[in-house]
């Protein structure tokens, strides 16, 4: 049971209803992250802002997808393991590498060294060097993406710890961290 109320889009008024009929529309259902986030109206804008920046920005779709699940597996959030598994292979990514970028793994090159430098990102709560930068110029990587990829980090850590703390219910289906799998 959420440890916050979820917002229906009937109770909804104001900014959080024209954000919830906005979310709706675009996933054919509101889902239960934007119900929790629906009882600030401030902070819905700011999340919902936030996906929609990054969705027009370099960082593809599927990079994005394998990051999130990357970040969720690191930080046990089954919320958002499920969701982005899910818009993982909606984005055309194959579920095995949906499996192995929660691990942080990749075939690819590029999604390798992105994975790796999210992570980094997690667990040195963003005390990176000039290596771990510079291993992202070496596969391609420009600014734009280097700071795109920190920005997804960001959201998806910002959407963990909203899912975990508040108790978020799933409303995507499950998908086990690594961790339960072994």
């Amino acid at each position: 049971m959420s440890r916050v109320n979820l917002v229906t889009d009937t109770a909804a008024t104001g900014d959080a209803q024209t954000l919830l009929s906005e979310i709706h529309g675009a996933f054919g259902a509101t889902p239960n992250m934007f119900r929790a986030v629906a009882n600030s109206p401030a902070a819905l804008r700011s999340m919902w802002g936030s996906f929609g920046a990054l969705g027009g920005g370099v960082i593809s779709a599927q990079l994005g997808e394998q990051i999130a699940v990357a970040v969720a597996d690191r930080n046990a959030c089954h919320y958002c393991l499920a969701a982005h598994s899910a818009l993982g292979r909606k984005a055309g990514v194959p579920a095995a590498d949906m499996t192995a970028a929660q691990a942080g793994e990749s075939a690819d090159p590029r999604t390798a060294a992105a994975l790796r430098f999210a992570l980094k990102l997690v667990d040195a709560r963003g005390q990176v060097d000039d290596a771990d930068v510079q291993a992202l110029r070496a596969v391609g990587f420009d600014d734009r993406h280097i700071v795109e990829i920190l920005a997804h980090v960001a959201l998806n850590l910002f959407t963990n710890y909203v899912n975990v703390a508040l108790q978020v219910p799933l409303d995507f289906p499950q998908v086990k961290l690594r961790t339960e799998v072994a």
